[in-house]
């Protein structure tokens, strides 16, 4: 609730002391995006649109060279801070040329006026139920992989993700979560977490302002989730640097990472409002290993 009640309180300010790009009560006019044009799956960049609840969603699709639509292909969609776009979260991750060098597709999707209804803001849409609907669409008519479907996602984006793995029906198979939580009102009870299996890796930067509040949410993911310590992986990267690894007893696994110097940012990112290059690893490089590691569990 505190975290609930500083984002309610000064939304703007708050996040925008913690790095996180300006985010902004939602309400301003975004841009619209232009028509797409006719989909045809094939490599190469799109822009799209869904309609989901009466309503245009917009997103940017990359199928790497090595794309074939007869093959089941795995599936990241990567999630934007608030305010942000499809098209900021590109530049920032960086997995449009991880995803050509191990042959996934990358979607990133637009938030409605720059953000998505995760756990403590921002907005009213169905978020979960249009991500829900994009990867149908995408396992349907772009031969996604429905057993290696992932979500990552940083701050606003990191926050969707940990609501879509708990009420995704099961769609995806691990998320990978930037500067971003499982905290607020929808997490309060016991009984929410994951149905099936989701494994989480996790980045959280000591000078964040809420390093804390992430902190104490994933201690309570994992004492839910019966998750047990793995011990005696070494952390690579700078002096201070830690790993943390724990396996669930549904079997899904969690990774953190704590980066003491960095704040609400995403490590080793070049480009972007939110790059941390010097921060002593690579989130992007990290999460795509984790996530090929970690295909959906029954």
């Amino acid at each position: 609730m505190r975290r609930t009640i500083a984002v309610l309180a000064g939304l703007v300010l708050a996040y925008a002391g913690a790095g996180c790009g300006g985010e902004r009560e939602p309400g301003h006019a975004t841009p619209s995006a232009p028509a797409a044009p006719a989909e045809r799956p094939a490599a190469g960049d799109h822009r799209l649109t869904l309609s989901h609840g009466g309503v245009s969603r917009s997103y940017l699709l990359h199928a790497p060279p090595g794309y074939d639509p007869a093959r089941p292909t795995p599936l990241v969609i990567a999630l934007h801070f608030f305010p942000g776009s499809g098209a900021a979260m590109r530049e920032l991750a960086g997995l449009d040329a991880r995803a050509d060098r191990e042959n996934f597709l990358v979607a990133y999707p637009d938030g409605r006026d720059g953000g998505f209804n995760a756990l403590i803001c921002c907005g009213s849409a169905d978020d979960v139920g249009f991500l829900a609907a994009l990867t149908d669409h995408l396992v349907d008519a772009w031969r996604a992989d429905p057993d290696r479907v992932y979500l990552t996602g940083i701050s606003n984006g990191g926050d969707l993700s940990f609501r879509a793995a708990v009420e995704g029906n099961g769609r995806f198979a691990a998320i990978g979560v930037v500067s971003g939580g499982y905290s607020g009102p929808l997490t309060e009870p016991d009984s929410y977490v994951p149905k099936q299996p989701v494994s989480v890796i996790t980045f959280v930067g000591g000078q964040d302002r809420y390093a804390d509040t992430f902190h104490e949410g994933l201690r309570t993911w994992q004492r839910r989730l019966g998750c047990r310590p793995v011990p005696g992986r070494a952390a690579p990267g700078r002096a201070g640097i830690t790993r943390a690894d724990a396996r669930c007893a549904d079997g899904s696994d969690v990774t953190v990472w704590s980066l003491p110097q960095m704040s609400h940012s995403w490590p080793g990112a070049t480009a972007g409002q939110l790059a941390a290059p010097n921060a002593g690893l690579t989130a992007t490089d990290l999460i795509w290993e984790f996530f090929a590691a970690h295909p959906r569990r029954s």
